[in-house]
């Protein structure tokens, strides 16, 4: 076989939730901090998201990250967050996934009990603290970028579904949550294919109805997940199914929607700083959110949220890009990858 581009990676998944991350074969990316590298990807390097992540060679539910040195003097590193469909600026499981596996793989040194280390996202610095012992991660803490809400009950008509009340948030990632059950839903997995379906009905809805704005990053300014909640039904405080374009449902209770649905709940009145929120999936795995304090977005009232969750390092690949390979950059079938619209 004659070998192209070796690209290599070691794939992790965080309570269900697989990530591929990229630790070798691509030495940089043009750009000075994340958001512009992440921007230089997507408009000029997007064929290594769709190689990976694609089939053949990756499949619907699978993110990619890339990490990359940091100029920031207060990272250890960096990493970019590429999804199915998008680039995103912060991923909770993609932050926990990323940071086991540069701790396990001796990328960043591990100091047992506890390694702290911070990362940078396209969306800001994310402080890392890893509970170690026997040399590995036994559980990832992160300090999430400033979250905040923006709409509270604000109704959405739908087609076939009626008005719809939704609230939008920030979590990392913009998110509108619906109510499950309303929509005759309880969050379980023989739902997956018919929420996946739901959230793509309801997404460019919220779009075209609500206005989705960053105060402080336009480029943020984006709708990435449509958020199904419910009551718990495995001894947590409530339960929610993230859906991903272009169809599927995130296997996690998602960082990104926890932290957002922790600024909801901020924004009523209904959770103190400190407590502890603990976020179900749609496979009755946890992740434990926390308002760790008070802060402002441009002007908006936002929270700092604190999320814990785990991890485990599932392989170790070495991809390669064959000169005859048909597909260099991919496919997807709508029977894996749901009923959006086709990824680009």
């Amino acid at each position: 076989m004659r070998l192209g581009h070796v690209i290599h990676c070691v794939d992790a998944h965080a309570e269900g939730e697989p990530s591929r991350i990229v630790v070798g074969g691509v030495l940089d990316v043009p750009g000075t901090t994340m958001l512009d590298k992440m921007a230089h990807l997507r408009r000029e390097g997007d064929a290594l998201r769709r190689r990976l992540l694609f089939e053949p060679r990756g499949s619907a539910p699978l993110s990619l990250d890339l990490v990359l040195p940091s100029t920031h003097p207060q990272a250890d590193a960096g990493f970019i967050i590429m999804e199915s469909c998008s680039y995103e600026g912060m991923s909770g499981t993609n932050t926990i996934n990323t940071a086991t596996v540069l701790l396990e793989t001796g990328m960043v040194a591990m100091d047992e009990p506890v390694t702290r280390v911070t990362l940078e996202a396209p969306a800001g610095l994310v402080a890392i603290e890893a509970d170690c012992a026997g040399g590995r991660c036994r559980r990832i803490t992160f300090e999430n970028v400033p979250s905040f809400a923006t709409h509270l009950d604000a109704p959405v008509a739908v087609d076939g579904l009626g008005e719809l009340r939704v609230d939008v948030a920030y979590g990392g990632a913009f998110c509108a949550f619906v109510d499950a059950a309303a929509l005759g839903h309880a969050i379980v997995p023989s739902e997956a294919r018919a929420l996946a379906d739901l959230g793509e009905r309801i997404r460019p809805a919220v779009v075209e109805q609500l206005e989705i704005a960053h105060p402080a990053t336009p480029e943020l300014g984006v709708l990435s997940f449509v958020v199904f909640t419910a009551p718990p039904r495995d001894g947590g405080h409530a339960r929610n199914a993230t859906v991903v374009a272009p169809g599927r449902l995130d296997r996690s209770a998602t960082g990104t929607a926890t932290s957002a649905r922790l600024a909801v709940l901020a924004a009523r009145g209904q959770i103190a700083d400190g407590e502890e929120f603990v976020n179900e999936s749609v496979i009755s795995t946890r992740l434990v959110g926390r308002v760790v304090r008070r802060t402002r977005v441009g002007g908006a009232e936002a929270i700092v949220p604190a999320i814990s969750g785990r991890a485990w390092i599932t392989g170790i690949h070495q991809f390669l890009l064959d000169p005859d390979d048909p597909f260099p950059e991919g496919f997807q079938l709508s029977d894996t990858w749901g009923a959006g619209a086709p990824c680009g």
